[in-house]
């Protein structure tokens, strides 16, 4: 039976964004990508928007030039339950060419495939600096706490010029942070309190960088040079600093505990993986198609009447391109719900597509290699501590993940 055999779910006719699984993205995905692959639907503001579900639909939409990321305009989509951001506040990733592209031009150099391989020793010394730890102690741990959160938050602290005396107060506090995800009082209220800590101390880098004649080559010292020189505003410097910080942080540490997760669950291709090494970086690619950690971030309006799918989609309504349901399309993907170490294909959505591609991308693989590689050889008794069913998901954030991965070594 298909889903095309199958009633409408009841789902469809409730407010969007519906509950996902621990793994896999509604059901009711499956259903449109068949019957309805573009659906008008309705926010929790009561505003529309249009849902996209097949992958070459994404994939049309994410490049159309009748598109925009503008959030300030009417009739952006707004999926979480939080105070839509001032124009003051957005970022680039809210923003269309020209000023886009000046944003990316002066970041992107920084995530360049060499200069990050000139990084690899780095991140392959801090990654076996956590494990060396982990192996001293032994008792149950949480690999969240001692490997997914520790490194891509050290390195980014790296990229944006963050001291090294600083970087035990950044990894806490950003820590904190990003637990607002798990939607408790306690956390909420942490979160609020290493929100204002994180902006005072970003704010004074920054301060610091602009008193000085040469703020430096780092990414924190090119943004404060181009606010100097008047291409960008200093609240854009704050704002940049933010993005990088989350979207290299948090995605990266989600990716690593989640893909760990699902490979533990998998053990027969962790076995495989184990003996043959040289099929991690294609794992990855998997493991990035399957999970698709950044789910509901990807948001577009239509600046003009837009047909696709064979539906037409009004000017001024919102889009939602759904890149976890194209990177489950069995269209493109044969037997898209199984993870298949072997599939070997780097053409998911996981890292966006177009213009607004992540940046970070070439970074978050290499992160990914380097720590996926040194804890399969290192680690070869790694497993969970605890039964899968009470292992805590993210469920309240639109960035999937786990709040903590209790292991033994």
């Amino acid at each position: 039976m298909t889903s095309s055999d199958l009633a409408e779910p009841s789902v469809l006719n409730t407010i969007f964004p519906w509950e996902r699984g621990t793994y896999d993205p509604p059901e009711a995905y499956s259903w449109l990508r068949e019957n309805e692959p573009v659906r008008r639907v309705v926010l929790h503001d009561g505003t529309p928007a249009w849902l996209v579900t097949r992958y070459d639909d994404v994939r049309r939409i994410l490049s159309d030039p009748r598109v925009s990321s503008n959030q300030m305009l009417p009739g952006f989509p707004q999926i979480e339950l939080v105070p839509r951001p001032s124009e003051e506040e957005s970022t680039f990733l809210n923003m269309d060419a020209p000023m886009h592209t000046v944003f990316r031009r002066l970041i992107s150099k920084h995530f360049v495939v060499k200069k990050l391989d000139a990084m690899r020793p780095r991140i392959q010394a801090l990654v076996d600096e956590r494990i060396d730890d982990m192996l001293k102690r032994g008792e149950p741990l949480d690999f969240v706490e001692e490997i997914a959160l520790p490194v891509p938050s050290t390195v980014i602290a790296w990229l944006l010029g963050v001291p090294p005396a600083d970087h035990p107060f950044f990894n806490r506090e950003t820590d904190a942070l990003l637990a607002a995800s798990l939607g408790t009082p306690e956390a909420i209220d942490r979160a609020t309190e290493a929100y204002g800590n994180i902006n005072a101390y970003v704010d004074g880098l920054i301060t610091a960088r602009e008193a000085l004649d040469e703020p430096g080559e780092d990414i924190l010292g090119n943004l404060v040079q181009a606010s100097r020189d008047g291409v960008i505003k200093r609240q854009d410097v704050l704002n940049t600093a933010w993005l990088l910080l989350v979207a290299g942080h948090d995605t990266t540490a989600n990716m690593i505990s989640l893909g760990m997760l699902t490979l533990l669950e998998h053990p027969e291709q962790l076995a495989e993986l184990r003996a043959r090494p040289d099929l991690v970086p294609q794992a990855i690619e998997e493991l990035l198609r399957y999970l698709t950690i950044v789910h509901l971030i990807v948001l577009r309006i239509a600046t003009e009447d837009i047909e696709i799918g064979g539906v037409t989609i009004p000017a001024g309504e919102g889009i939602v391109p759904l890149n976890f349901s194209a990177n489950r399309d069995d269209a493109h993907y044969p037997d898209a719900a199984a993870l298949d170490i072997h599939r070997g294909a780097r053409d998911h959505f996981a890292f966006g597509y177009g213009m607004h591609q992540c940046v970070g991308q070439p970074l978050a693989r290499i992160e990914l290699q380097i720590v996926f590689e040194t804890v399969l050889r290192r680690l070869p008794d790694l497993k969970l501590a605890v039964s899968p069913a009470d292992i805590p998901f993210k469920s309240h954030a639109s960035i999937n993940g786990i709040a903590s991965l209790p292991v033994t070594v």
